[in-house]
């Protein structure tokens, strides 16, 4: 059921008691989990914290707590699929879900007792209502059977014309019951045949946070990080971005002017937060401008740079701005100063004549005492990069507690490997998409798009990570709508393979929707997925909490696709 009073219902009953905390391997759950972290530290409440990939890590992790713990926290997992059912739990198990993958299961939302959805009301949730989906059928059975029983010592005419009365009864209920179930089936279809995303789960816990009247300006940036990760990764409508921006610029205001009178606001550990309306060029304050606008896809898709035309329409675009190349190509923070205090404005200005007209983005920036600024977009690539590090054979429990530990302002050194290795992750989605679309690895199937990176292909090793391979094709579909002259193809959505492990010989594939500016987000992909292989009997593993990412046989490869084509024509 839905928690309508998070404090009372959620933070008051958790505070005197062990809790575990699940929390899923993606950048929202981390800030979320920070926000959640610094809040028991203040009430001291013991917690035990175990990060989970999948579905099967989540069965195993509540095995192995269960005896321990009554109270499970889950942050971005858990919500739509019918937990009870997954887990078998004890009765006086209770689990608080924090999730923003929608659609949440119904069973989760009908739930009193067991399941409380820290989970947005206002979001457009479009539950069905409990008599469309349950009915009790045991009532009238009963009824039906009793009342023939008691009939026994009728003469058999009586009984004879009763029968015919019940059966007609019968018959008839087994016809409502029929239709009943078939419009059940309809809504239930509607109402899980796309996956979206929600608002935020680091929101959610900073409001927490706030009500309790216990939140920091390091929360406040967590939530902030949050929100971006919805932004960078695409998993929410450019308006529900706008919107929630204008939320947390109101915290941000509020916490600005609360610390104004403050005689800290100028030492050298200060936090400062501020609100930006900065260039979609990533990275670039920590790299040099002309690296940064040939790896940021925006930018990268508009210029066509994997064309000689695109490099020369760039060197166009620099010369317009006036910048000399010996300035550009040099780090960032060693361009002059007379350059750099009116940069954004000459970007915007060259950028409209080349026809991108919204270079410019409402987000956020942190200070770190005199020496260190971030933007929102630079601490979740860093992040990203840090989570799915293929670097050294590091566990992902390893990757997952260096990723936390970057997000504190104590730890700018990880921060920084995390930005170094967020460059290297973004050179080679570009030469990945550059190659896929030189050599054109991108095949039209009828009804989607499909491209496999092949095995042996520069960084595949970096693509075989869920998030590095959904960045990755989400780029790639940009670029191809770009530079396809096919209508019809710029209307189709993607779906991307990459070898995952070559000793098991699976493969992981993702399906990403169409690239529009006004998509609403939603991924029909899940589902079809496994109709898929359910039709193929195709070996797959959906251990995903998206579930338009999937593991597959790479020997079942073909059928699986031949079946998604049908399915979907």
């Amino acid at each position: 059921m839905f928690v309508s009073d998070i404090r009372k219902e959620f933070y008051e009953v958790v505070a005197n008691q062990r809790v575990a905390l699940l929390v899923a391997a993606d950048i929202d759950a981390l800030c979320a989990c920070k926000i959640l972290q610094a809040l028991f530290h203040c009430d001291q409440v013991q917690y035990t914290l175990v990060p989970v990939t999948g579905w099967q890590d989540l069965g195993t992790a509540f095995l192995e707590h269960k005896d321990q713990f009554r109270y499970f926290v889950l942050l971005n997992c858990g919500a739509n699929v019918d937990l009870l059912e997954m887990l078998q739990p004890d009765d006086d198990t209770i689990f608080f879900i924090c999730d923003t993958h929608r659609p949440v299961d119904v069973v989760n939302v009908y739930n009193d007792t067991q399941i409380k959805l820290l989970i947005k009301q206002d979001d457009d949730l479009g539950v069905p209502s409990y008599d469309d989906i349950f009915r009790d059928d045991e009532g009238e059975e009963d009824e039906d059977s009793g009342n023939e029983s008691d009939e026994g010592s009728e003469p058999s005419g009586k009984r004879r014309r009763y029968d015919e009365g019940a059966l007609e009864r019968r018959i008839e209920r087994q016809r409502q019951k029929r239709e009943w179930e078939a419009r059940r089936r309809e809504i239930l279809f509607d109402y899980e045949q796309y996956e979206y995303h929600g608002t935020s789960a680091a929101m959610m816990l900073f409001e927490l946070a706030w009500v309790l009247t216990k939140d920091t300006k390091d929360m406040l940036w967590w939530a902030v990080i949050g929100l971006t990760d919805q932004w960078v990764h695409d998993k929410i409508t450019n308006m529900k971005y706008v919107t929630d921006i204008a939320t947390m610029q109101r915290h941000v205001s509020r916490h600005n002017h609360r610390n104004e009178d403050e005689e800290n606001s100028l030492s050298i550990d200060c936090m400062r937060i501020t609100f930006e309306y900065d260039l979609r060029l990533t990275l670039y304050q920590h790299w040099s401008l002309y690296e940064s606008i040939c790896n940021s896809c925006y930018t990268s898709c508009n210029f066509k740079l994997w064309t000689l035309n695109g490099q020369k329409k760039l060197q166009e675009f620099l010369a317009d701005m006036g910048l000399p190349l010996k300035q550009v190509r040099q780090k960032f923070h060693s361009m002059d100063m007379s350059i750099k205090e009116n940069l954004r404005e000459v970007i915007e200005e060259s950028s409209n004549k080349y026809g991108m007209k919204d270079i410019r983005v409402q987000t956020f920036g942190v200070h770190f005492g005199y020496k260190n600024r971030f933007l929102a977009s630079d601490m979740v690539h860093a992040t990203a990069a840090l989570l799915e590090s293929t670097e050294r054979d590091e566990s992902d429990g390893d990757n997952f507690i260096k990723a936390l530990d970057s997000l504190s302002r104590s730890n700018l050194e990880r921060l920084h490997l995390g930005i170094d290795l967020a460059k290297r992750k973004l050179m080679a989605i570009q030469q990945t998409v550059a190659s896929c679309i030189c050599t054109n690895l991108i095949l039209s199937q009828g009804p989607f798009l499909y491209c496999y990176l092949m095995e042996g292909t520069p960084d595949v090793k970096l693509f075989s990570k869920p998030m590095a391979l959904m960045l990755l094709s989400k780029y790639l579909l940009k670029a191809f709508v770009q530079s396809t002259r096919n209508k019809r193809c710029k209307l189709l959505p993607l779906i991307m393979a990459a070898p995952k492990d070559t000793e098991k010989g699976t493969m992981i594939v993702v399906g990403i929707p169409p690239e529009s500016g006004t998509s609403d987000k939603k991924n029909f992909f899940g589902r079809a997925f496994e109709k898929a292989a359910e039709s193929t009997s195709s070996r797959t593993l959906h251990d995903h909490f998206d579930v338009s990412i999937i593991e597959l046989k790479t020997e079942d490869r073909g059928k699986f696709l031949d079946a998604l084509i049908t399915l979907l024509s």
